[in-house]
């Protein structure tokens, strides 16, 4: 008898490992999101999430118009903007459309996500927040141009620039404001935000560092062109891309100057650079060419070449880097390439039907994306397993032998 209950022992702790282990995965896919433009506040591209190992149509979601907006993904919702004036709210398992909210113009800005709130920019001048369960409005602020910047949320404050040359701070539960930073021209640049300060970039050809709280500058950096890609700022450093085709880095917090990489083709650096273990990805919107440059000396230690030019920012998950091809030229080559990060090389493509403006959002192993075919795509590995299935049978089994044990016992 005492055999039989030590193995019935054993048996049980087994199962109860099986299911922790189970079930730990679902709270890991279940907390997994990509929740503003460029996945976090430091905007390094960079998720914890599985990597995408297949390219894989999962899913596609049609809108009214082209979508340039970057999705953002949280709780299972994928959140976007068209150019049909509409804010979408999505299934990220099956695409299905929650909810939808008219705004008065087209939509290039990324969404935001934060404390259910889904704050998102519009070309009717407007920033919107919505409700991120229903997509009821819980306030809007209006500024003196267009608002193609991508939000960044960060206690409690909204950061947005406008084409109405503004950088706004706004409160984010009421849209009160806090404070305003006037630059030289368009902010189209999403803010970056690392300890107190704000990082973004502007028209005016500057990068500026601004207090967080009072909206004070602390340094500016101009460059040689129109800066329209959002800051990245990791290890001390920011990394920009800007219209004089180079890729700039400088000291965070003095705005010096510590390299510049310029890519091949004479003409515009509009993406946003992402960054992952000391190396800065980056390319051109003309060059065709995805950069992979040291973060410390700005050394090129890869390159691959696509049949379109660079617009969206990369994303990184695992090994894989992932960028979009935009061929605005032929337009032969629209797709989503999944590169080895170390080397470059490829790992899978895909093909939309439309140009690619938008960023890819990496969640749960799965790439969204939008296009200029009025689609969103979800794009991965059709799943070979069913981590839910599995939790639930080994429950069941562990319940069971709980059972037989308690009952066997009773007998003896």
């Amino acid at each position: 008898m005492n055999k039989t209950l030590g193995i019935t022992f054993l048996a049980i702790l087994f199962l109860s490992t099986l299911s922790i282990l189970a079930l730990n995965v679902i709270a890991q896919q279940s907390t997994d999101a990509w929740p503003m433009y460029h996945h976090d506040l430091a905007h390094t591209g960079l998720t914890p999430s599985p990597q995408a190992k297949a390219n894989q149509t999962l899913w596609t979601f049609t809108t009214d118009g082209p979508v340039w907006s970057s999705p953002a993904v949280v709780d299972g919702v994928v959140y976007v903007g068209s150019f049909d004036h509409n804010v979408y709210a999505l299934d990220a398992e099956t695409g299905a459309k929650k909810w939808s909210y008219p705004t008065g113009d087209k939509i290039y800005s990324s969404p935001a996500v934060a404390n259910g709130i889904v704050y998102v920019g519009s070309n009717d001048h407007n920033l919107y927040a919505l409700s991120a369960a229903n997509g009821g409005l819980a306030w809007n602020y209006s500024t003196g141009n267009q608002v193609q910047c991508s939000p960044s949320v960060s206690s409690g404050i909204v950061y947005v620039g406008s084409n109405d040359n503004i950088l706004y701070a706004l409160n984010a539960s009421s849209g009160a404001l806090v404070w305003e930073f006037p630059t030289g021209n368009d902010v189209i640049s999403s803010p970056a935000i690392v300890g107190s300060v704000v990082y973004v970039g502007s028209y005016d050809r500057k990068v500026y560092a601004v207090d967080a709280a009072t909206g004070i500058q602390k340094w500016s950096y101009t460059a040689g062109s129109v800066i329209e890609s959002s800051p990245v700022v990791a290890n001390g450093m920011l990394y920009v891309g800007c219209y004089d085709n180079k890729t700039y880095a400088l000291d965070a917090a003095t705005g010096t100057s510590k390299w510049n990489f310029t890519a091949g083709y004479d003409l515009c650096v509009q993406a946003s650079p992402a960054f992952a273990n000391n190396i800065v990805y980056t390319g051109g919107a003309y060059d065709g060419n995805v950069y992979a440059l040291n973060a410390t000396t700005g050394a090129k230690l890869w390159n691959y070449t696509l049949g379109g030019g660079i617009i969206s920012a990369p994303a990184i998950a695992g090994n894989m880097v992932y960028v979009n091809s935009c061929d605005f030229v032929s337009s032969r080559d629209n797709g989503t390439y999944a590169l080895d990060a170390s080397t470059g090389a490829l790992i899978w493509s895909h093909q939309a039907k439309g140009l690619v403006y938008s960023s890819p959002a990496v969640v749960n192993g799965v790439v969204y994306i939008g296009a200029h075919d009025n689609k969103v795509y979800a794009i991965g590995q059709v799943p070979s397993d069913n981590t839910y299935y599995i939790a639930a049978v080994v429950i069941a089994i562990l319940v069971i032998i709980l059972v037989v044990a308690v009952l066997f016992r009773r007998r003896q």
